[in-house]
């Protein structure tokens, strides 16, 4: 005689689309799988967040799992086990009947465990003439068995994400530190540069940091911060490096200002984008890159230099050279320039530097009479490797500097703008005195006729 076996449960518990799903995947079990029933629970354990499982339905499979006999679960063998209420309570630490009740209901939701329900709801099993379990009404652990692959990959994901999380949080700890003590160094050693926009961009970010957040929003601010770090740290840089080489510069410095006719304190050229006939081809045409680095810009220095840029961005404040590349197409239509020299300085120069060099054009822009010829003229040079924008923005800088020296000597009251180059416009008081170390190195460069 054929014994049926029940797949709804007992009394008032309502049979869900959930629990067909569970016995439909029970089903596809394979008749030789067997695997190590502690093995998967640890397995279980580290997925339960996203298996929707909780601490006390984790105790409770635990129990449940003592009953079953054997460190193995295999298809071949009976898997469901069958103890009473009070048994379950004993191994799960003395929970109350209403607590294992409703976390039993978790199991059976979460798939892990099946209801096998005898007629009158009571657990136990019938034997056979040989001792034998010829019929079993419990708890049915198949779920388990035929789910294990699926549990451990769930749990090396979690694991994964746990160690990216962790990851993030010390990349975010450590760039939140380095930011902070570059900028102090910046501010303590009078390096030249809008330190006060740096404290005021790195209090922005970190004011977005949420006390408890997902790795996502944390691997962004990281990134944000990221970009700061870079900026502040290629402007030390490129400072310490400029001390370094000033024995091996000056002298071919003064040299290229020597040959170029053009080259005055009052009329720069393309140093310093004075008043030239840019459309006529007349600029110097003196190679102005032997001696100067190969390193990039900082993007906090060039902002220095060309603070009118600022007025075309685009959505906020300028934080990465995207964003400063996109203000300087923006600004492209105001000073003239046309699009197809636009273009070609963008594919000779590059992104990044045809966009200095229209900043600094916009910056000096009432001194040049025609600023589309201009920067044809600088692109031509830059495809004969003859041009480099960093006179332009040290002669910029340059300007900022003799300005607020200026003022620090008396000769302009402390609370004008004219300081703008390292404080912010609202900051009040006299204008920092500029290092003596920067105008020395200017001095040396023949910057500071």
């Amino acid at each position: 005689m054929r014994t049926h076996i029940a797949t709804t449960p007992f009394g008032r518990r309502p049979m869900t689309l959930g629990l067909v799903s569970s016995q439909l995947t029970a089903k596809t079990v394979k008749h030789d799988a067997t695997v190590s029933k502690w093995q998967v629970f640890r397995h279980i354990r580290e997925a339960k967040d996203a298996l929707g499982a909780t601490d006390r339905a984790l105790a409770i499979l635990n129990a449940l799992l003592t009953f079953h006999r054997g460190d193995e679960l295999s298809a071949e063998g009976n898997l469901v086990v069958f103890p009473s209420n009070e048994q379950l309570i004993h191994r799960a630490n003395g929970m109350s009947p209403a607590t294992l009740r409703r976390h039993l209901a978790v199991l059976v939701s979460c798939g892990l465990v099946i209801r096998r329900d005898s007629p009158n709801g009571k657990r136990f099993a019938r034997k056979g003439q040989g001792g034998e379990i010829e019929q079993a009404y419990g708890f049915d652990l198949s779920p388990i068995l035929a789910r294990a692959e699926e549990f451990k990959e769930l749990a090396d994901a979690v694991a994964a994400e746990r160690k990216a999380f962790r990851l993030v949080k010390e990349r975010l700890t450590i760039c939140r530190r380095d930011v902070v003590k570059m900028i102090e160094a910046g501010l303590n050693e009078d390096v030249p540069a809008n330190w006060r926009a740096f404290q005021r961009r790195y209090e922005t970010i970190v004011g977005r940091l949420p006390r408890t957040a997902p790795r996502q929003v944390l691997e962004a601010i990281a990134d944000e911060l990221e970009d700061l770090w870079a900026d502040v740290h290629q402007t030390l840089e490129s400072f310490v490096e400029s001390q370094d080489s000033n024995a091996n510069e000056s002298h071919s410095e003064h040299h290229i200002q020597n040959s170029n006719p053009h080259f005055h304190s009052d009329d720069e050229s393309e140093y310093g984008l004075g008043k030239i006939d840019e459309a006529s081809g007349s600029a110097a045409k003196t190679d102005n890159v032997h001696s100067l680095p190969r390193r990039d810009l900082p993007l906090g220095m060039v902002l220095d230099a060309c603070p009118e840029i600022r007025n075309f961005a685009r959505g906020g404040p300028i934080r990465t050279w995207r964003d400063f590349v996109a203000a300087a197409d923006a600004a492209r239509p105001s000073m003239g320039i046309s699009p197809s020299a636009w273009q070609d300085a963008v594919e000779v120069m590059g992104a990044e530097k045809a966009a200095i060099t229209a900043a600094a054009i916009l910056e000096r822009a009432g001194q040049i009479a025609s600023r589309g010829g201009y920067l044809r003229n600088l692109t031509e040079r830059a495809r004969e490797q003859k041009f480099s924008v960093w006179p332009m923005i040290m002669a910029l800088l340059r300007t900022k500097l003799d300005a607020r020296a200026k003022a620090v000597a008396g000769e302009v009251s402390g609370d004008n703008d004219v300081g703008e180059c390292a404080l912010a416009p609202t900051q009040k008081g006299p204008a920092p005195r500029p290092s003596t170390a920067l105008l020395e190195n200017l001095k040396k460069r023949g910057w500071d006729r």
